[in-house]
């Protein structure tokens, strides 16, 4: 079980901002030193996912950077470097969010919102400066997740707390596909910073799966839609033979396992070490999601050499360069044809793997932070 952090602020670290000669102004703002965010879940999670990744990544490089971070969370709240607090359960803690801010938080130098569908509205409450992490719109998703009068409220709501009530802050999306969905609502590209997701370097690789085998990876519910992916292994199987793999676990695994025919295989969750070792073993990595932000786990086989097959959705076009590093379909057809061209083309598989591992290296944690880092700079002058 994970271990619940106590509310004690740490020690101040010590700040020394940096000196410029009287002459030459800097060339970027102070970095706030006191930094608070604001998710609906910390890393630990049973439910965490990309979006739980990134931000742990992002506070732990602020933290190595001499930053004082604070993550106010709902549900379970693992110990870090970093401080964590659990602020309620997993949709009480939206209402509590305030109290828990003034309680545990205090002031800082900027409050970063991280946006993923019910917001926050920090502006609303927060006096100071903040910044809007967002990973994606949920513009499909409400629909797929909530009945009618449900889901129009919760888009409703989403939509005005990014154009209303963060008119004043800056926001950071995590791809380009994000950009442009924030513009889609109206906001001024001016007003946006783009911060891609890194991946770990991942060491000497495994061997790859002398088998035909597929690897799916994240977790089970609704949106990822490993429902069409069972589906489409039925007509996948005869032509490739080989194994199924599915990674990750969720409120519609026992409906999902049971649907699965011969050859798949269910993991649950599994170690990092396990992981690793499933993503170089992998022939494919397919990620049939609806809608991502980025497509973490794409850049994670990336690394690995291990090429992937998606549907050409906003994330996903940031992630696969298609035709380059895997492949973008259009419909079922086209994705259970790409399927079976990677499988018995090892040729163009391998060429595709070496793609992705080029440009995996490309995306780097370290320039995530630094990225990260510029834009909290920014947005903390922004209200002083």
């Amino acid at each position: 079980m994970p271990q619940h952090v106590p509310p004690t602020l740490r020690a101040p670290l010590p700040h020394n901002p940096p000196q410029y000669p009287q002459s030459d102004p800097p060339a970027d703002p102070p970095h706030p030193r006191r930094i608070v965010f604001l998710a609906r879940r910390d890393l630990g999670n049973p439910a965490a996912g990309g979006s739980e990744l990134l931000v742990d990544r992002i506070a732990d490089g602020l933290t190595t950077h001499g930053h004082q971070v604070t993550l106010l969370c709902g549900g379970p709240a693992a110990l870090r470097d970093y401080r964590v607090v659990s602020a309620g359960g997993d949709a009480g803690h939206f209402l509590r969010a305030r109290r828990a801010f003034d309680r545990h938080a205090g002031d800082c130098d900027l409050l970063v919102e991280v946006c993923n569908g019910m917001p926050y509205l920090a502006p609303l409450w927060h006096r100071g400066p903040t910044l809007c992490l967002v990973n994606h719109v949920h513009t499909d998703i409400w629909r797929e997740r909530f009945p009618g009068p449900a889901a129009r409220l919760g888009r409703k709501l989403e939509h005005w707390a990014l154009t209303r009530a963060h008119s004043g802050s800056l926001l950071v999306a995590v791809s380009p596909s994000t950009v442009d969905a924030l513009q889609d609502l109206g906001i001024p590209r001016e007003r946006i910073r783009l911060v891609h997701n890194g991946v770990e370097e991942p060491g000497p690789l495994a061997p790859t799966s002398p088998d035909p085998l597929f690897l799916a990876v994240g977790r089970l519910v609704e949106y990822k839609r490993i429902e069409l992916l069972l589906r489409l292994w039925e007509r996948v199987r005869p032509v490739t033979g080989g194994r199924l793999v599915i990674v990750g676990d969720g409120p519609e695994r026992s409906r999902l396992e049971a649907l699965a025919g011969p050859g798949v295989t269910f993991t649950g969750r599994v170690s990092e070490a396990e992981k690793h070792r499933l993503l170089c073993a992998a022939w494919v990595l397919l990620h049939p999601s609806l809608v991502e932000g980025w497509g973490l786990v794409v850049t994670e086989a990336a690394a690995r050499s291990t090429p992937a097959i998606g549907f050409d959705i906003p994330g996903l076009r940031d992630s696969i360069d298609d035709g380059v590093t895997g492949l973008l379909a259009r419909g079922e057809s086209s994705f259970a044809a790409a399927w079976c061209t990677l499988a018995l083309s090892p040729e163009r598989r391998e060429a595709l793997g070496r793609a992705a591992g080029q440009r995996a290296a490309d995306f780097r944690w370290g320039a995530t932070v630094r990225q990260f880092r510029a834009a909290a700079a920014e947005a903390a002058m922004q209200r002083k």
